[in-house]
């Protein structure tokens, strides 16, 4: 596995990093850091309804240990749908860790939500201890607050969802270090709004590309449909490399693309990708995780 990081680089910050001078935390937000895996061509999905898998398991214990170094993890709620994810730190010994510390076994858990369109019964809200936040649009607040009752903390984001707003109120809940996974409408969210201070940027070693545009495939006709990457190629990355880099604050909003899941795979802005490469340099993993730099 190969990851791309800055030249100075060094081990990965903990939380108290992120603090401002003399141990008072950021009064503004918490420190946002990234975390996004794509393929060669730039997807972070495919249109199947399948989960395509881009990271091996070296990859996966690096974001576990990631998420072990983070208060809170972000997720919009079309990944809470679609990928039904646990946001729980998967490492006994890293759990075990937290709670020496004082802190719970996994990272709050957060999401945010336009329409209030989430399902109680999703694994966000029935798996783990950890305290969960749901800012949703203000139209639906009392909807969502109805609909999942003591399961999670419902708050305002504003109408539409604003990230300042999201941010600011959980740093008033005394969240410094927070970890956004997407999906792809969320990290260009953040990018967008000038608030990303650190990029984690996968790169699996395979393409996933677009269905041809030709063909009556499924995802012509509004409903995901195959990818143009063999299963093969997809199975091959559980056991190829991949490459990871961290790119320093301020991180450049992407160019948004016309994709989207009903027409096809969802890929990651060009100028992400090129402000990637152009910010980082190959080292070999394994010796330690990549350091970014905090935000000035």
């Amino acid at each position: 596995m190969t990851a791309l990081t800055p030249p100075d680089a060094g081990p990965v910050p903990g939380p108290e990093a992120t603090a401002a001078p003399g141990g008072r935390p950021p009064p503004e937000r918490p420190y946002v850091l990234l975390s996004c895996a794509m393929s060669i061509d730039g997807y972070i999905d495919d249109a199947t309804d399948q989960r395509l898998l881009l990271s091996n398991e070296a990859d996966l214990d690096r974001v576990d240990a990631v998420r072990a170094s983070c208060d809170a993890i972000l997720v919009g709620a079309a990944t809470v749908r679609a990928d039904d994810p646990r946001l729980v730190i998967r490492s006994p010994e890293r759990r075990r860790e937290r709670a020496a510390r004082g802190l719970p076994s996994s990272p709050t858990k957060v999401t945010v939500t336009g329409s209030g369109d989430l399902d109680p019964a999703a694994r966000f809200f029935t798996v783990g201890d950890a305290d969960r936040i749901v800012y949703c649009a203000t139209s639906v607040l009392a909807e969502t607050r109805h609909r999942l009752g003591a399961l999670a903390t419902v708050a305002d984001g504003g109408d539409p969802v604003g990230p300042r707003r999201v941010l600011a109120d959980l740093a008033a809940r005394g969240v410094r270090r927070l970890m956004v996974e997407g999906g792809a409408a969320v990290h260009t969210l953040f990018l967008g709004a000038g608030l990303a201070d650190e990029l984690h940027l996968v790169v699996a070693p395979f393409f996933v590309g677009r269905p041809p545009r030709d063909s009556a495939s499924p995802a012509r006709a509004g409903s995901r449909g195959t990818p143009a990457a063999a299963p093969a190629s997809r199975r091959s990355a559980r056991s190829a490399t991949s490459s990871c880099c961290a790119t320093r604050s301020p991180v450049a909003a992407p160019t948004p693309d016309p994709a989207r899941r009903a027409a096809g795979p969802i890929r990651l802005g060009a100028q992400a990708r090129a402000l990637a490469a152009r910010r980082a340099v190959s080292r070999p993993v394994g010796t330690r995780a990549p350091r970014v730099a905090r935000r000035r």
